[in-house]
């Protein structure tokens, strides 16, 4: 079996596949709490890590000394062909994720939103090269600049808020960012569906739940997206 993780911002995912099957998914909140659990419960063989944070040396050297472990970067040999001009700063997790949604509609225009810390926008074409997108701030990002960045607006938590006129400062709060972000979401679609024809468009990251239950167009919703595309990725590297 092997093993597929994904270091992001806030969370440490992870991810046990057989070939191309995902046998389980986790979420750990450190990377030594995946060493001391996961080697417990399966056999591994291999994996491959993706991140998008710094100081993991320790980490990557104690799990070489287990299995073999390929560190996706941008010199990383992928199925999609990279457009992007500044590879060398593209975002593992960008890239996976669009590597996942290719391997699901392959030769087709594809948006892929990656909903986490940061929203990002993905697009794949249908020559399948992947060409770049969009990043902003994420859901909870900007409830947290109103707070950082002003002198009496409160830090709120996200509410499921629909209410679009706020009555005091909470609530126009919540409508601003809550009923703000679909609404920049819906743009984005719309845009990158008027451009392009016959966009699919795959939703992923930790604020899937959030956005799937708001936004009007059809969408494809999974949360494994990233750990998917990381395993094609140890696929294709024949690691």
């Amino acid at each position: 079996m092997q093993l597929v993780i994904d270091i992001g911002n806030t969370r440490v995912k992870a991810a046990v596949f057989e070939q191309k099957e995902l046998k389980q998914s986790f979420v750990f909140d450190s990377t030594q709490q995946l060493l001391s659990e996961i080697f417990k419960k399966y056999s591994i063989s291999k994996a491959i890590i993706g991140t998008v944070v710094n100081g993991l040396e320790s980490f990557v050297e104690q799990l070489r000394e287990k299995i073999p472990v390929l560190l996706f970067s941008a010199n990383t040999p992928t199925p999609l062909k990279n457009l992007y001009k500044s590879a060398h700063t593209l975002g593992s997790d960008r890239l996976a994720a669009a590597v996942g949604a290719n391997t699901l509609f392959r030769d087709q225009n594809i948006l892929i939103i990656d909903a986490g810390t940061c929203i990002k926008y993905n697009f794949v074409n249908t020559k399948n090269e992947y060409i770049g997108g969009g990043i902003s701030p994420g859901l909870r990002m900007r409830f947290k600049a109103l707070n950082t960045f002003t002198s009496r607006l409160p830090l709120l938590e996200p509410r499921n808020f629909n209410t679009l006129v706020g009555t005091n400062s909470n609530e126009s709060i919540l409508s601003g960012v809550e009923i703000g972000i679909v609404a920049e979401t819906e743009g984005i679609i719309e845009r990158y569906s008027m451009q392009y024809k016959g966009v699919k468009v795959l939703l992923t990251g930790g604020d899937t739940d959030f956005f799937e239950k708001r936004l009007k167009k059809p969408i494809f919703a999974d949360q494994n997206l990233i750990l998917k595309g990381l395993n094609e990725i140890l696929e294709y590297n024949k690691v």
